[in-house]
């Protein structure tokens, strides 16, 4: 995945909780449940609480309303008789400060009341039981918010300006003693609500305060506990990654990985899946047994046949050479004959050995490993091509410094060779080949640049595939086997290197680097290479 593919994918996994990990999804749905759970729970609660609390003050409105009606309301029928007590009012017993009374005539003119500001029990007489009291002022607002509850007793939340939330009921009142029905007026009484509302809110901050933390520790031991029932799975997906990064592709491939015992229960989801993992890894293993097999008969006949067509290939250059060499004369057309077999005899003699070194290098014949200075090497490759092609112009690009590497010379030699042959049949004459030398950090680089028409683009992916030829739009001048790259790839892989190309019209590069030190482990040949980056 390239770097623009991974800037992507990262914020969209956060985006949606499809890219979460499956521990992560798991943790946070039994937050949410939970979560939704605890609000349930505490708005039930509050609700409930809420209810209970009005339900008390609605039992406390209906018991002053009782009292009301036999307590002598009326105009001047709550003033206190005694002289001393001239600026108090006589209230109901139980009457708290805060609370709301106020008193109108039959015509609903108020004649008394307000907000309670004082209540004094020692003022008591024996006769009436009555409170003494002194009442504040209310606005006309707040009186017109207050008388909208109705005169039918019922009870109602108001709110009376900045005093707050009062819960209020209005009442008819009757003067004279108890049991009296002369309608003398109403009375409004009201009763505060904050008590009420800051329980709540303390009982509403308390829930809040222990459902969060509820969900923390929640949250904390879910994740624990959720790591450690998965732990099967990840042994389940530790196994399936070691499997991944076994190279496949070729050779003979050990596949011992397997799910251990313990996460094969078939009774749980884990144990099925690892259980289906080692039936898939045997059934893979199985195949790629026989296809290695296979493999190996195939490189030993295709050695077997290139070794054995060697001996008679050179009998039939010999005896064509023979021929042409006799002092009898030759007809014209035996001696094209004649040498038309020498040329194809040449031609498969280089198919031969072509086959033949694949089939060492696929054997993992090891290779030379001797110092290698690819700055000679250049020269000397570009020299023979020159002479070969007289009508391409041949350029080098080297640094001051020598190049050395440390492998077989004369693969190496070939790899160029087979480079410069491929540029030079498959461009036109007066084609600009260029051969350069380089370094990068632990690598050396050799580049073959051609300023041809090009590569064909689905051409391209397939260039070092044995047998891999272009079509007719790129001419070529000499017959081609198509083993000439698969042999550059099949060497600088044994050589732990990389060979790749990049091609457009106008110009074409070949690029092989090679480690600065000998690998420990020999890729396999026909592991293709991707696009390496151009050395400046």
């Amino acid at each position: 995945m390239s770097a623009a593919d991974r800037a992507h994918t990262r914020p969209a996994r956060w985006r949606s909780p499809a890219g979460w990990p499956l521990r992560t999804r798991l943790v946070a749905t039994m937050i949410a449940l939970l979560a939704v759970l605890g609000l349930v729970v505490g708005g039930t609660a509050e609700l409930y609480l809420k209810q209970s609390l009005y339900s008390q003050i609605d039992d406390r409105l209906d018991e002053v309303q009782k009292l009301s009606r036999g307590f002598g309301g009326g105009p001047g029928g709550l003033k206190n008789p005694d002289p001393s007590q001239d600026n108090s009012v006589n209230v109901p017993p139980g009457a708290e400060a805060k609370w709301i009374f106020l008193y109108y005539d039959s015509s609903m003119v108020q004649q008394d009341g307000g907000l309670l500001q004082y209540r004094d029990p020692s003022t008591t007489t024996t006769t009436n039981n009555r409170y003494s009291g002194y009442f504040e002022p209310l606005t006309d607002s707040e009186k017109a918010t207050l008388l909208s509850a109705g005169a039918n007793g019922d009870k109602k939340t108001v709110a009376v300006g900045d005093r707050g939330n009062y819960r209020v009921t209005l009442f008819k009142t009757h003067s004279g003693q108890p049991g009296s029905s002369q309608s003398n007026g109403y009375t409004v009484v009201a009763l505060p609500l904050s008590d009420a509302n800051d329980t709540l809110i303390k009982v509403a901050g308390f829930t809040g305060c222990v459902i969060l933390g509820s969900l923390l520790i929640a949250g904390w031991a879910g994740a624990l506990i959720v790591r450690r029932t998965l732990k099967p799975l990840d042994r389940v997906a530790a196994t399936a990654s070691r499997v991944a990064e076994l190279r496949l592709d070729r050779g003979e491939v050990q596949l011992a990985q397997r799910v251990p015992a313990q996460d094969t229960d078939p009774r749980t989801e884990v144990g099925q899946v690892g259980a289906a993992l080692n039936r898939m890894l045997d059934h893979v293993g199985n195949a790629l047994e026989a296809r290695h097999a296979s493999e190996m008969q195939v490189r030993q006949f295709v050695a077997d046949a290139s070794h054995e067509l060697r001996t008679p290939l050179a009998a039939i250059r010999g005896y064509a050479e023979l021929t042409r060499r006799s002092r009898q004369p030759i007809p014209d057309e035996l001696a094209h004959v004649l040498g038309r077999v020498e040329s194809e005899a040449k031609r498969m003699t280089t198919l031969v050995e072509d086959l033949l070194l694949l089939a060492r290098l696929d054997a993992g014949r090891p290779l030379a490993q001797d110092p290698v200075d690819l700055t000679m090497l250049a020269v000397d490759a570009t020299s023979d091509a020159h002479a070969t092609a007289p009508r391409h112009y041949w350029q080098l690009d080297l640094p001051d410094e020598p190049v050395t590497v440390i492998g077989d010379g004369a693969r190496l030699h070939q790899v160029l060779a087979n480079l410069l042959a491929n540029a030079r049949t498959h461009t036109p004459e007066g084609t600009t080949v260029t051969v350069k030398v380089g370094t990068m950090p632990n690598a050396a680089v050799l580049q073959v640049i051609d300023n041809g028409q090009g590569i064909q683009a689905e051409l391209v992916p397939h260039i070092f595939e044995r047998f891999a030829r272009g079509d007719s739009s790129r001419s070529r001048a000499a017959g081609s086997t198509g083993l000439g790259l698969s042999i550059v790839h099949a060497v600088v892989t044994s050589h732990g290197g990389k060979v790749g190309v990049q091609s457009r019209p106008g110009q074409t590069i070949f690029t092989v680097m090679l480690p600065a030190t000998v690998p420990q482990v020999v890729p396999s040949a026909e592991h293709h290479t991707p696009y390496l980056p151009r050395v400046g």
